[in-house]
């Protein structure tokens, strides 16, 4: 019989526990990524406007696009529930009279994965999300208005089948969009998601986790929270392109990872986008950056609504997720760091 190598096994533990531990971060990102806007986003609500909306209010296309990620081997059903669907009352933006509709449709099947669809990210013109970017399956769609029976309240769509996402190439899990419309009216729409196992509660999918490109969301109104926003970097990433738009010079915008204090980055006035260079530090590849919105606390703006988009150096649109992939970046300490040019402002 052969003997043990007591030396070897103790090795072999300590690898596995190391591992754990670096592994850690992602399996807590994959627990609660449930919610959208995500909890430590500190974000109150998504906004879209209706189509005839002004974009100066915040919302540069009246339209948004998410993607559910749900793991291959969890096997019941779930629900996608929105916080106050319509479009009137207490959370929402009036402009003049409430006559807005907004749609919410969700999508599964081939042609969802936006890895493999670009056009699916929602990152053009509405016209050519629809042409080129609705290639899944329409699992539901409902149109709100202004009805007192969905203020403030939770509406569940679904029960859907995990298979009936698109399996994903890249990653182990079914993907599934929802595409959010401003059909109509001038309004603001607020809202929120959360991915639920059951239909009336906030029960969590385990290793679920939601993510956009095109972020348009609410900054809360008052002059001492801040909010964030974690776009994840991948293989091959040397500079990352942020746009902001309309931030209203309200306040600054700084970018914040284990090597980076506080990058300040560009930010946009009113009714402009605004744009600045990144560089990526290769400890930066496989995580997640903070983006955080700070507000002037003497002269904050009220209603403040924001778009952020971030691309590479080639051009592709990089995803924020709702729960940060590796965790919350906090800043470790001074490396050497590259020097990359801004484009023209």
């Amino acid at each position: 019989m052969k003997m043990i190598n007591f030396r070897s096994l103790m090795r072999f533990f300590k690898y596995i526990l190391i591992s754990l531990l670096i592994l850690s971060p992602h399996l807590c990102t994959m627990t609660y990524g449930q919610a959208v806007p995500g909890k430590d986003e500190n974000i109150p609500y998504l906004i879209t406007f209706g189509k005839y909306g002004v974009t100066s209010w915040g919302d540069d296309d009246f339209y948004q696009v998410w993607f559910f990620s749900i793991p291959r081997d969890f096997n019941q059903q779930f629900y996608i529930r929105i916080l106050d669907p319509d479009c009137g009352g207490e959370l929402d933006e009036i402009q003049g009279d409430f006559n807005t509709r907004t749609s919410f449709s969700v999508y599964g099947g081939k042609g969802v994965d936006p890895d493999q669809n670009p056009d699916a990210r929602g990152l053009g013109s509405l016209a050519d999300f629809k042409k080129y970017g609705l290639k899944g399956t329409l699992l539901q769609t409902r149109t709100f208005g202004n009805d007192a029976r969905f203020d403030n309240k939770y509406v569940s769509f679904g029960p859907f089948n995990p298979t009936a996402g698109d399996p994903s190439k890249k990653w182990p899990v079914y993907m599934f969009m929802i595409a959010i419309e401003g059909v109509s009216g001038d309004d603001g729409n607020l809202y929120k998601f959360f991915l639920s196992r059951e239909q009336e509660s906030d029960v969590p999918v385990e290793g679920a986790n939601a993510f956009t490109y095109e972020y348009t969301f609410r900054m809360w109104n008052d002059d001492k929270s801040e909010s964030n926003i974690y776009p994840y970097v991948d293989t091959g990433v040397v500079w990352v392109k942020q746009k902001n738009f309309d931030w209203d010079n309200d306040g600054s915008i700084r970018v914040i990872s284990r090597y980076k204090q506080g990058l300040p980055a560009t930010r946009s006035g009113e009714n402009d986008w605004a744009e600045s260079r990144v560089p990526i530090e290769p400890e930066e590849i496989g995580g997640s950056l903070d983006f955080k919105f700070i507000r002037n606390k003497e002269s904050w703006f009220k209603n403040n609504n924001v778009v952020m988009t971030i691309e590479n150096q080639y051009g592709e649109a990089l995803k924020f997720f709702s729960s940060p992939i590796g965790g919350v970046p906090y800043y470790k300490g001074k490396i050497g760091s590259k020097v990359v040019p801004n484009p023209k402002k």
